[in-house]
């Protein structure tokens, strides 16, 4: 088991010349503890602190590029410059501890929080309301929406630079705007923004252009730009595995830094083909094939658990749920201390693992997502 654990533990690189000091990622989890006026919290600053001692890559909760498209209560903005001296308290804390710091930047779409936005109506690809109880039909995009939208995630782009960010990471995954522009669910558009499965990639791509041009603009050599997918969606008709890897080709040439997937468990196969019971995470990895590196995530719990995904071809796993219930897995591990790992908490560890109190109230009263014991 040494030998593995000194496995699990060896420096990384990104960029050819990033260095990481393990494949370990913090995974991007919203808090809903940012402050009224959208800047980060003293709360945040202390749960990222805690939680960047020991891993390689923290990527913070998603941060929204304009105000239509918040996508959750107490998310922290990055849509104008009044947000800088919040992002680099945000940047300085992590790097302070040692890990790479990258900001994700997202929009929220027709997932967007009406009564958080201006004007309280959606906007998506398509007037396509998600099949969700209640859900806001969401008013197509105008091309000048489309091009505003585009230029945003370059402005916030630059705003992470300026913060002291290592890079950022474009979300695309998890039902968010620019999934939905890839989405046939959500997007019938027929100009040059939908239709085929090709048009369908054209934002999302139109997005990793932009921000690769704001950073050759501001001349930042080595920063990080990462995307996340979802492999599939179980709308009908929605992404299916098919369509992603025709776009994770696409993406391999485009000159990123990494590419990760959002999905529950690492090994899981087809949502939507049952039939299909060959774990996804190997036809991605196969598509891919060794273009760019692969953050893996999903269910992976134990040392383990992470050397048998790193053995699967991914350069480096991230770590949800784990991560918040045990912000020294890392520092446990390479102590050989991994009997102590925390893995379930009591609803009396909120303070003593600087959770902020938003972020612990939503656990401790969502049965299922933590395991929680009493």
């Amino acid at each position: 088991m040494e030998l593995k654990i000194e496995t699990l533990l060896k420096p990384r690189t990104l960029n050819l010349s990033i260095n990481v000091r393990n494949p370990i990622v913090m995974a991007p989890m919203t808090t809903f503890s940012g402050n009224i006026d959208g800047t980060v919290s003293e709360s945040e600053l202390s749960y990222y602190k805690a939680r960047s001692k020991g891993v390689g890559i923290v990527i913070t909760a998603a941060t929204y590029v304009r105000p239509s498209g918040k996508g959750f209560l107490g998310q922290f903005a990055a849509y104008d410059n009044s947000f800088l001296p919040s992002l680099k308290k945000l940047s300085q804390t992590i790097k302070g501890e040692g890990a790479i710091a990258i900001l994700q930047i997202f929009h929220g779409g027709r997932m967007a929080i009406p009564e958080e936005i201006p004007g309280g109506q959606t906007i998506s690809a398509s007037a396509v309301a998600p099949e969700r109880p209640g859900a806001m039909t969401p008013r197509e995009m105008t091309e000048a929406e489309i091009q505003d939208t585009i230029k945003a995630f370059g402005e916030t782009t630059k705003l992470a630079i300026d913060a002291g960010f290592d890079g950022v990471e474009i979300h695309g995954a998890n039902t968010y705007l620019l999934q939905q522009f890839f989405s046939p669910h959500s997007n019938h558009r027929q100009d040059a923004w939908g239709g085929s499965v090709i048009k369908r990639m054209n934002f999302p791509l139109a997005v990793i252009a932009e921000v690769k041009r704001t950073i050759k603009e501001n001349k930042k050599k080595n920063f990080i730009v990462g995307y996340r997918f979802s492999p599939e969606e179980t709308e009908n008709v929605g992404i299916t595995l098919e369509d992603s890897l025709l776009f994770i080709d696409v993406l391999s040439t485009k000159g990123l830094s990494y590419l990760h997937s959002s999905i529950m468990d690492f090994w899981q196969s087809s949502m939507r083909d049952k039939t299909n019971t060959k774990p996804i995470i190997c036809k991605i990895l196969n598509q891919i094939n060794g273009r760019v590196p692969f953050i893996g995530v999903g269910s992976i719990h134990t040392p383990e658990d992470a050397i048998k995904a790193l053995n699967s071809g991914a350069e480096f796993i991230s770590l949800g749920r784990e991560i918040i219930m045990e912000p020294e897995w890392v520092n446990k591990v390479q102590d050989g201390k991994i009997s102590e790992m925390r893995t379930t908490i009591s609803k009396d560890h909120g303070r003593s693992l600087d959770i902020p109190e938003p972020l612990w109230n939503a656990i401790i009263n969502t049965p299922g997502w933590f395991p929680i014991t009493k």
